[in-house]
This record gives structure tokens, sequence and C-alpha cells, in this order.
């Protein structure tokens, strides 16, 4: 069974590094969670140093001006470690022209990079950051034309593995769904953000850097609410997860209240195994 952690404050004094998932723990799309914040700022005075680390597709700058945007108090984290960041050194790795699949808001994950943009057949890859209109469209609107970029054996780069994210009081599939439909047809992927290692290992490294030491895995505390990224990435990157069950599975436990013995169904149905849970992030 997996325990109730009420606080953060009850559980810090185990750790010497704290990594945060951004959107579903510090705001939901539109407005800061200050009693996340405080919590977190809580923990960086207890001298637990607070990496944040987000699947957003777009380098660090401006998830940074998103954050500040949302009037996110300062002091909150010591650095900020995305997904597109990370990226942008499969990006790098191409040897030619990219056919992007994504809103024109992610272009920034490009910014300072000597990149072409062709058709698909042109393309030396794909590099997905969302749908085209999240908002309308759904992952299987991409399988017929995903069929003809298998077929041109095309990498297909996803630049942010999650599936869903929350935005307010509304589910929008995000680039990890077009590339579980992309490996269902035999393309290949490459995808570095979480549950994968490299975003953990950069995290991990810019933490030990504000320490000024190395840091045992186990003494490592990762905080989110999704199962396939932040859950299964603590898990498969051996440190500590604390779940944070408001945000985009809340319906599945969720009425008015978390029904415990719903959630540890949903968790053992799921194979998912954090080491605390608590309803949304407080000191």
């Amino acid at each position: 069974m997996v325990p109730h952690a009420k606080n953060l404050s009850g559980i810090i004094a185990d750790y010497d590094l704290v990594l945060c998932d951004v959107w579903g723990v510090l705001h939901n799309g539109k407005n800061i969670w200050m009693d996340a914040a405080n919590a977190l700022t809580k923990a960086r005075e207890s001298g637990v140093p607070v990496i944040m680390i987000t699947n957003a597709p777009r380098p660090q700058g401006p998830v940074l001006r998103q954050l500040e945007s949302m009037n996110c108090p300062e002091g909150v984290f010591d650095d900020l470690v995305t997904s597109g960041d990370v990226t942008r050194e499969l990006i790098k790795a191409l040897e030619g022209p990219v056919y992007h699949i994504g809103p024109e808001r992610d272009y920034a994950l490009y910014d300072g990079l000597n990149v072409e943009f062709s058709e698909p057949e042109q393309a030396a890859g794909v590099v997905c950051t969302g749908l085209f209109d999240d908002y309308n469209e759904h992952p299987e609107d991409y399988i017929e034309r995903f069929k003809t970029y298998v077929d041109l054996k095309l990498p297909f780069i996803c630049a942010n593995p999650d599936i869903v994210v929350e935005v307010v009081d509304k589910l929008l599939w995000c680039a990890g769904s077009l590339a579980r439909e992309y490996q269902k047809l035999g393309g290949e992927t490459q995808i570095v953000g979480k549950p994968h290692a490299p975003i953990y290992d950069v995290a991990i490294e810019r933490g030990e850097k504000i320490l000024g030491r190395s840091v045992d895995r186990s003494r490592v505390i990762g905080i989110g609410d999704g199962l396939p990224t932040d859950v299964l990435g603590a898990h498969d990157n051996a440190i500590d997860c604390l779940f944070i069950t408001n945000g985009i599975h809340a319906a599945d436990y969720t009425s008015g209240e978390v029904d415990d013995s719903r959630l540890q169904a949903f968790l053992k149905d799921n194979n998912a195994s954090p080491t605390h849970w608590l309803k949304e992030l407080v000191w």
C-alpha cells in the first residue's frame, strides 16, 4: 500500500534533492498554485535544492517566461530542465532537414540551431512538439500520414513524452500520444524527456552542482502527477516519488476527496509504485 504523505515537510528530511514536475504540480496551465510554490520555497529554505523537470517541448527560456507571466513567485526553484533542452541534442544529430509537427508557438525549440525545414519526402526526420491543433485534433487523425513516414524510414523525435496535459479542467493530447501511434506502426521513435534517463541525468547533475557534491539517488525525490512520466520515470531512474493525485488521473479515484481504496486499486492496476501520495503539494 502506498502511504499518504500529509505534506512535504513531513518527508523532506529524507532527501537531499527535489526534482519537481511543473504542469500539474506547480500550475494548471493558467494559474500558479501558491501552496505548491510555497512548499518548494520552504524545501529550498531547509537546504534541499529544487530542480524543476518538465516535458515542455521548448527550451528553458520560454518556460521561465511563461511562469513569470503567471506571476510565479521568486525563489521557488533553483533550476529548470525541459524536455526541449535535451531534445535539441537529437535535432543537432539529424543530417538533413526537419519536418515539424506541432503548433507554431513551439518553434522556440529550434532557436540558435542551424535547422532547415521541409516536407516529409525531403526530411531527415520528424520532430514533434505536439498536435497541430490540440483542442480539436486526436492522435488517430495522424495514423494514415504516419504510415507514409514509417515507409520513408523517418525517425520520429518526440519533444514532449506526455500523453495528455490538463488545462484547467480539460485534457489535451500531447506529443507523446503521437509517438505512441508511431511506435505502433513500427516507426523509430527517439524520446529523452520523462520517463527516460537523459532528462533525469541532466537534472541530477544540475542539483549536484548546486550542492557541490554527488548525491545518492536514494536521497532524491521526484514530484509529479503523471503515471507514465513522473511515477514511471522515478522508478526507472532509481529515485523516490511523491505522486500528486489531484492531476491528470484524478477522475479515476476522486469523488470530491481522494478515495484511498480506489487510489490503491488504480495504482496496483497500473503497476505503479510511488513512495508516497499527496492530493496537492503543500508544505
